[in-house]
């Protein structure tokens, strides 16, 4: 996620820092590469030009050229104009004084309504409410089924009307099953096309003007960067949005989407899909997408993802046995497969401070595989006694775990390490227990 643009922007950042003071020229030099780095990530022309005006207004003051650390000053002025550009704070759903709140998602076929709308139905289920997904997509072959079958997964009530041709019809019959059925909120998956044309936009108009909806939500593909801008801006002036979804932005390297839509469009972006997964699926907070882009982590997110997994009452026994040097591999493998239900590595990973700066140097998903099969291959006893392993049950572990003898012996090494040296600290928090002394590399 914002791969590219965030390696260019730290790059310069790391530049600046390294001249101590700082001159006129150097800042616009400086500025002239956060300026191309943007132009790069395939954001608005117009956008950029804005953004670099108000950056250079505030680092060109005396306070920041005079400075003790002026390469500090400017990373947090970029990263305060960044999280204007983007919105400023998280803008919440609105609901509906009288259930149920309405949500209509639109959008162009292929940019993953039906997906988002089971996502969005998790997530709000999550949250203490009760969602009814709509299938009101009566062009594509598949596209009920689809929103079906997620919703079986989801254990979640959908409704349609088996053979209808009248979304408008689907839509309205849908809101009194809702009432019906003490179902809080609707979301409504209506149909897309490839482009945007007079009969998808007139059949949208008509169902926003006989529903109301509370919340017009735009699904765009962030893969497609100036491309979800200029949708964005077609659908909010044809059928009118109160916000944006952002989907694949786990796979979008450059950014433009998420750094142009609320300038040009003037609405929010609300969530961010950023995996295939139901649970693939955040709200967007402009201030923490920031700190990513700048490398300066995002605590919060992980924070937040760790009480979603994590079992406290575990996590406690397990820190107590850490400071009591009493940890095992098996307790080892326990966090493992904590960590993993967190989500993806490497994105876990991008929210903790400073990770990003160690390219090749942080532990990969095949790595935490290949542990947790050294470890599956081992009895109970040599998970709760390391050191009863000798040659021949090394041999048998290296075979039943698709490694090498070097494999296990290097995690054993790594173990032993970490033993001594929770030996020595006195307190230690949980996070910094997950694989803390281990680089999950054998």
């Amino acid at each position: 996620m914002f791969e590219a643009l965030s390696e260019k922007l730290q790059k310069t950042f790391r530049n600046l820092r390294g001249l101590g003071k700082l001159s006129d020229k150097n800042m616009k030099d400086g500025l002239r590469d956060v300026r191309m780095a943007l132009l790069e990530a395939d954001v608005s022309y117009k956008v950029v030009k804005d953004f670099i005006a108000h950056v250079q207004e505030k680092a060109l003051g005396r306070e920041v050229l005079e400075s003790i650390t002026p390469g500090q000053q400017i990373v947090k002025i970029v990263h305060d104009e960044l999280v204007q550009l983007m919105g400023g704070v998280a803008e919440p759903l609105g609901f509906s004084s009288e259930p149920p709140t309405v949500i209509m998602l639109i959008g162009l076929q292929g940019s993953g309504k039906t997906t988002t709308a089971a996502k969005l139905a998790r997530n709000l289920r999550a949250r203490g409410h009760h969602p009814l997904l709509v299938a009101a997509d009566v062009y594509r072959p598949a596209a009920v089924r689809q929103l079906q079958i997620l919703a079986e997964q989801l254990e979640m009530p959908s409704f349609t009307i088996e053979g209808s041709r009248d979304p408008v019809g689907i839509c309205k019959e849908a809101i009194q099953h809702a009432r019906r059925s003490a179902r809080d909120v609707a979301i409504l998956d209506t149909a897309g096309r490839l482009h945007i044309n007079d009969e998808l936009i007139e059949e949208l108009q008509l169902i926003r003007d006989a529903l109301k909806p509370k919340e017009t939500l735009l699904v765009a593909d962030a893969m497609t960067g100036q491309d979800a801008v200029t949708v964005a801006e077609s659908f909010h002036t044809r059928v009118g949005v109160t916000g944006v979804i952002l989907t694949k932005l786990d796979g979008d390297a450059r950014g433009g989407a998420a750094l142009s839509i609320r300038s040009v469009t003037g609405k929010p972006i609300k969530f961010v899909g950023i995996g295939e997964k139901l649970d693939a699926f955040d709200a967007f907070h402009p201030d923490r997408i920031a700190s990513r882009i700048l490398g300066m982590g995002d605590v919060l997110s992980l924070v937040e993802k760790a009480q979603g997994t994590i079992d406290e009452k575990r996590a406690a026994e397990l820190q107590e046995k850490l400071l009591k040097a009493q940890f095992t591999l098996e307790d080892f493998r326990e966090q493992l497969q904590q960590l993993k239900k967190m989500g993806p590595l490497d994105e876990v990973l991008a929210m903790i401070p400073g990770m990003s700066k160690l390219k090749g140097l942080e532990p990969q998903e095949k790595d935490v595989v290949k542990v947790e099969a050294i470890i599956n291959s081992m009895t109970n006893k040599e998970r709760q006694s390391p050191h009863i392993i000798e040659g021949s049950r090394k041999k048998r572990i290296a075979r039943g775990s698709g490694t090498s003898v070097a494999d296990v012996n290097r995690l054993l090494k790594q173990f032993q390490q970490m033993q001594k040296m929770m030996k020595q600290v006195r307190r230690l928090g949980w996070l910094r227990g997950l694989g803390g002394g281990l680089n999950l590399q054998p």
